[in-house]
């Protein structure tokens, strides 16, 4: 079995990924990094893939420090009837955070969401943030930890994100912010902007 979370940089000349990198550079610092281990196997949102190849990361030169765009190509575990599915290509945004957060797990909440909540409490609420609240599931491992980080400015940012569709999850003071479906420049943008962000603005 091929080992799990292979992090090599792969040279990729897929046009769909230039084409991403160019528009990502209209707005902003992008550049490509060195050989790093981010570590992608700590994370649950990949938990159905049995192997996930980053292919390339680009750094978003930030002021205070880099965030990062992630191209990767992930297998899908097989289904129940042992069918191999095909491979996907996604694209994510990682960024590092001066607090631990533990573990965190932030989505748009959903009604079914709402009502699991009224009969079984477990998600963390902000009583002073109730549009935030409102607005996002926020699954959290260490309460102490997650409300010290997750302060008015972090949680400012994660409203203002443009991305309908997207998960965010936190380990301890790593970050990762995206989804599973295929990857395309506006997306790419909104995940930049929202590492920016939150690199400059959460000290």
């Amino acid at each position: 079995m091929s080992s799990l979370f292979d992090t090599a940089q792969i040279a990729s000349s897929i046009p769909e990924v230039a084409d991403i990198l160019a528009s990502l550079k209209k707005e902003f610092k992008i550049e490509q990094t060195g050989h790093i281990d981010f570590n992608l196997g700590q994370f649950s949102v990949l938990k159905n893939y049995t192997d996930v190849h980053l292919l390339s990361s680009h750094a978003v030169k930030n002021k205070n420090n880099d965030s990062y765009i992630l191209f990767t190509e992930a297998q899908p575990k097989l289904t129940d009837h042992g069918k191999a599915l095909p491979v996907e290509q996604h694209i994510w945004a990682l960024a590092y955070l001066k607090h631990d957060f533990g573990r965190v797990l932030i989505r748009r909440e959903t009604l079914v969401d709402k009502i699991k909540e009224l009969i079984h409490p477990v998600e963390l609420d902000f009583a002073e943030d109730k549009a935030f609240s409102d607005t996002f599931y926020m699954l959290v491992s260490d309460r102490q930890k997650a409300t010290s980080g997750a302060d008015r400015n972090f949680r400012n940012v994660v409203m203002d994100i443009r991305l309908d569709d997207f998960v965010i999850e936190i380990v301890e003071h790593t970050l990762i912010i995206g989804n599973t479906k295929p990857r395309c420049a506006e997306k790419a943008l909104h995940l930049a902007e929202f590492v920016s962000r939150l690199c400059t603005t959460c000290d």
